[in-house]
């Protein structure tokens, strides 16, 4: 197969964020004529966008470009379900996504990380860890610069670690791997996916590309995991904190260590994390058997976890006010992630749970609310689901907006409890995305006096 290019091709990229952004300039590059089409009437960067020389089509009635399309290029959050897009492919238009176009251009190698839950955290803590042992390291994908940004830094010793969502492994051809990570399997993206089986297919979608000579790194206390896993032809290398397992990564007394049949090295001790939340011992477990596969040394492994203290929005300790803490887990967009949330606290507990809900069983947090919750707070469009699912365990109060829901959780968490932000929804109802609604819970803290 000859190289990738797309000189003199008519390219059209449906949906113009960061990622559908970041592909429309990467195409201008390599020769495409491009249009970047968008629901929207006004979008980032539209003039210099323009006087670069990508036609823009806004507002809708993008159809007829869809249609004269030579390639067309979907953003993460563009359906492929789409009428004119499923009418182009049907005609033979190639369809693919902005990871798998930029990961055609790449020259590094790629470490995908995928999961649930946890994916940005691992994602960001893999790339300081690299960093610190001295590897030429890029990060984005889902988080942070989409791939389509990282292709003209890329060389043949950069290490790019991209976070991946169902939305864009569901439209990979030949993206490719070195390191394939999955962290867990709950459902989540009910609101796009047909359903948890068509979600799960698209997160397998990962280990398509990989043979023997590259890593599927799985966790093997997950079952729905292993399950995605068994078909993968790359090397398996498992983790476990719950599991016994005869090798991979686990932990052992005071340390995350890799387990070989021979005896255990150390790898990161487990005083050197510093996140709120057990379950992030998962994502520095992962992230560092990827740096173990990658030859980083326990000592830059650890130095690079003892720096971190998480992201914003994810389990972010705001405040304590007089003996109340308020956390921003706003990232927490699913149920089982809000559900780890929750779990982290012992007591005296308050949770804000609701917005734009994208599926799953809200039940599933019954039994961590009644042993921990002293009431819940419903926000959103889900506030109705929220006290369905949950109000006779625990008293639901409702809000109508993040602010008073702030206030209102400052008055019963008194005098000793935790105010969370683990909504358990997506936040379009309410806000422009997780981010926003976190820093507007944030403010609304900051406030109080």
């Amino acid at each position: 197969m000859g190289a990738f290019s797309v000189a003199g091709r008519g390219v059209v990229v449906v949906g113009a964020a960061r990622s559908g952004i970041a592909a429309a300039r990467l195409l201008l590059e390599r020769g495409a004529r491009v249009t970047l089409t968008d629901v929207r009437a006004e979008v980032p960067e539209a003039e210099p966008l323009r006087e670069s020389g990508v036609t823009l089509v806004l507002g809708g009635g993008g159809d007829d470009a869809i249609a004269a399309a030579e390639l067309i290029v979907l953003s993460p959050g563009v359906p492929p379900t789409q009428k004119a897009i499923a009418r182009a492919r049907a005609e033979g238009v190639p369809v693919i996504g902005e990871i798998e176009l930029a990961s055609r251009w790449l020259a590094g190698r790629v470490v995908a990380i995928t999961g649930t839950k946890g994916k940005s955290t691992t994602t960001v803590l893999t790339g300081r860890m690299l960093e610190a042992a001295g590897f030429k390291v890029t990060v984005g994908g889902n988080i942070g610069a989409p791939l389509s940004a990282q292709v003209a830094a890329s060389t043949a010793d950069t290490l790019h670690i991209v976070e991946t969502s169902s939305f864009q492994l569901e439209t990979i051809e030949t993206f490719h791997p070195w390191v394939a990570v999955v962290l867990n399997l709950s459902p989540d993206h009910l609101d796009r996916h047909e359903d948890f089986e068509h979600y799960a297919a698209a997160k397998a979608r990962i280990f398509e590309n990989q043979g023997p000579g590259d890593w599927a790194v799985i966790n093997a206390d997950d079952p729905g995991v292993l399950q995605l896993a068994k078909k993968a032809r790359a090397t398996k290398r498992l983790l476990a904190r719950d599991k016994n397992i005869p090798e991979g990564t686990t932990i052992e007394g005071d340390w995350i260590v890799e387990r070989r049949r021979r005896g255990s090295a150390p790898l990161v001790p487990l005083d050197a994390i510093h996140l709120l939340g057990s379950h992030f011992a998962y994502d520095v477990m992962a992230a560092a058997t990827v740096g173990a596969l990658a030859g980083a040394t326990p000592t830059a492994m650890t130095r690079a976890v003892e720096s971190f203290h998480g992201l914003e929005h994810a389990m972010e300790l705001v405040r304590d006010l007089n003996g109340i803490r308020f956390v921003n887990d706003s990232k927490a967009t699913n149920v089982e992630s809000a559900l780890r949330s929750i779990e982290s606290f012992e007591s005296g507990l308050v949770p804000i749970i609701g917005g734009r809900f994208k599926g799953g069983d809200l039940r599933l947090l019954r039994d961590a609310v009644r042993a921990r919750a002293t009431a819940v707070i419903a926000i959103g469009e889900a506030a109705p689901l929220v006290r369905e699912a949950l109000g006779d365990v625990v008293a639901v109060h409702d809000a109508a907006s993040l602010a008073d829901a702030v206030t209102i959780g400052r008055a019963l968490a008194n005098p000793a409890g935790v105010v969370l932000l683990a909504p358990a929804c997506a936040s379009f109802d309410m806000f422009h995305d997780y981010a926003e609604r976190g820093r507007v819970f944030k403010e609304a803290v900051k406030a109080l006096t």
